[in-house]
């Protein structure tokens, strides 16, 4: 009597690319459960800056909205005053996350990578009317969790864009 296991064709079809995807997504920034794995380019040397590092959430307080009379989100200063604001987007069209960075892009421009200890990689992403010269703003998900982190001067590691188009 033949007791050996016989496997579908399909089944290890199925468990050889199960195989090959958990080998390879940690490696890559495709797939939300590993969206915060931002490492800068290891063939780029850094620079270390020291910084004003600050944080910031997304609320009202934070990043300056208020609601109108219709309860809309309202930029509650500044040039667009009155105007819809989508809470949580960043200057650069995305959401911001942990790793998402406020800087002044005449110094930082879109798309630095930063190393803050304590804090980890992130990316510059975002401006701020308060954030000018050597000052960051460090995104968390909670206002607690931003004044937990306070305001520090700390060595930042700094992986500047490449210049594509010299």
């Amino acid at each position: 009597m033949n007791t050996s296991i016989k496997i579908k064709r399909s089944t290890y079809l199925k468990i050889s690319i199960f195989i090959l995807i958990s080998l390879i997504i940690p490696f890559t920034n495709g797939c939300a459960m590993f969206q915060y794995q931002l490492r800068p380019p290891f063939f780029r040397p850094y620079k270390t800056v020291r910084l004003q590092v600050t944080a910031y959430c997304a609320c009202e307080k934070c990043c300056g909205w208020e609601r109108d009379s219709r309860g809309r989100k309202v930029y509650a200063y500044g040039p667009q005053k009155g105007k819809t604001k989508i809470v949580g987007m960043t200057a650069s069209g995305t959401f911001a996350k942990k790793g998402s960075i406020a800087a002044d892009t005449d110094i930082f421009p879109m798309g630095t990578i930063m190393y803050i200890e304590g804090y980890g990689y992130g990316i510059v992403e975002d401006i701020g009317s308060a954030i000018v010269g050597e000052h960051i703003d460090l995104f968390f998900k909670s206002h607690e969790r931003a004044l937990e982190w306070g305001n520090k001067t700390l060595d930042v590691k700094v992986w500047l864009p490449s210049k594509k188009n010299k």
